[in-house]
């Protein structure tokens, strides 16, 4: 007889990437069937009934709780609950003799270890731009990990950090390669001369694994965030990043791949790529070029041919 069991975090916080380990842990023991371990949220309970497994637990969360509910043989299913709490509650080192210490916030990080130039924010949506605000008024580049952050908070953000002269990457930047050091979600490609400018995080990542598959490498990949090329952003991150690679030593070809901009944003790329001294190739998934006709601009019309003209045009 199937049966299904929830548990209750409250007030707790994991990202998807810790959410996947869990999740994967508990189904891959035996008698396990399914697993879903998400935020109490009104549309992650619509994801628990659709699955199967609704329980009161699940509906009486909070949507700042963490839910995990399994199905399955009752007792593979209460072992299995048992190995989450465990695994929720090995947290690192704590503190006493011989523990290493753990900035909490982004301003002791900061005091911790001024060397730093980045912050990569991973928070529940709610709280993602403000966490961002204080990293940039640090002084640190940012990538937002986290989504459900508004459109106006995304738009103060990224003037700040435009007028700061830092890089901001998000909100829901799920992936980036900043000096080989691999961010998010990111695959394991050779280091070489094309610099990616993702407004697309699957996109930036096929067109690295193609480069790489072609025999070419990759110098940067920098993300942005869906939304970017939106005219209520107008490209700001995008555009910071094509001058970022544009003076790169160690980028000689400029890939740009995302969703069709607005119609103001694709004038000023259209406007910021043909100054660039590098070539660039764009694609847009569904979309079409850039006016102007700029002579070190090439068009391409998928994924895959974007990977291969960058290619083409390494020296």
């Amino acid at each position: 007889m199937h049966h299904v069991s929830s548990v209750v975090f409250p007030d707790t916080y994991r990202d998807s990437v810790f959410l996947m380990k869990i999740s994967g842990a508990a189904k891959g023991m035996e008698g396990v069937e399914a697993v879903s371990a998400m935020m109490g949220t009104p549309r992650n309970k619509e994801l628990f009934e659709s699955s199967g497994l609704m329980t009161p637990t699940v509906r009486d969360a909070r949507q700042d709780d963490l839910v995990v509910s399994l199905r399955g043989r009752e007792d593979a299913v209460v072992s299995a609950l048992d190995a989450v709490r465990a695994m929720l509650s090995d947290t690192g080192p704590r503190p006493g003799a011989g523990a290493a210490y753990r900035p909490r916030t982004v301003i002791e990080a900061r005091s911790a270890a001024p060397e730093l130039n980045m912050a990569l924010i991973s928070v529940p949506g709610e709280y993602a731009a403000y966490e961002a605000f204080k990293a940039l008024e640090q002084g640190l580049n940012v990538m937002v990990y986290s989504d459900n952050v508004s459109l106006e908070d995304e738009a103060r953000l990224k003037a700040m950090a435009a007028y700061r002269g830092l890089l901001f990457m998000g909100p829901d930047c799920g992936t980036a390669l900043i000096d080989g050091v691999p961010l998010g979600f990111a695959n394991r490609v050779r280091p070489g001369d094309v610099g990616v400018v993702g407004a697309s995080g699957t996109g930036a990542q096929q067109v690295m694994c193609l480069v790489d598959r072609l025999g070419g490498g990759i110098s940067h990949c920098i993300g942005v965030g869906g939304r970017d090329l939106k005219d209520a952003i107008g490209g700001t991150s995008t555009l910071h990043a094509l001058e970022l690679l544009d003076a790169d030593p160690a980028t000689r070809v400029i890939a740009l791949v995302g969703k069709p901009p607005g119609p103001r944003t694709t004038e000023l790329l259209a406007r910021a790529c043909a100054r660039l001294g590098k070539p660039v190739v764009v694609h847009f998934v569904g979309g079409s070029g850039l006016p102007g006709g700029a002579a070190n601009i090439t068009w391409a019309d998928s994924l895959e041919q974007a990977a291969v003209e960058a290619c083409l045009l390494l020296p």
